[in-house]
């Protein structure tokens, strides 16, 4: 399982979804176009195949585990809550 998952802590839902690169260049490209990321950021993989409006949808359903306001504007979840829903999703997928 991922670094991330181990230990306790918090994760973010770019860190959950996964995140696309933004290069130097394409960032540079949507600082002129006023659209767009406009800072570089690395990819980053994601723990769990499904789109952030997936997930969204998932909590409300109560299918996801629900996240943590951690400030006004800052959302994130338990890496245990994580930790066990991929867990519990491994062990449908083998039981088949």
């Amino acid at each position: 399982m991922s670094d991330l998952l181990s230990g306790d802590g918090f994760l973010r839902i770019g860190q959950i979804v996964g995140q696309r690169e933004v290069t130097a260049a394409q960032a540079e490209a949507n600082r002129a176009r006023g659209k767009g990321l406009k800072t570089p950021r690395p990819a980053i993989p994601a723990l769990i195949p499904i789109s952030a409006s997936k997930l969204w949808m998932d909590v409300k359903n109560g299918a996801f585990p629900a996240p943590v306001k951690l400030g006004q504007k800052t959302t994130a979840w338990r890496v245990r809550d994580i930790r066990e829903y991929i867990e519990l999703k491994a062990g449908m997928v083998e039981k088949g």
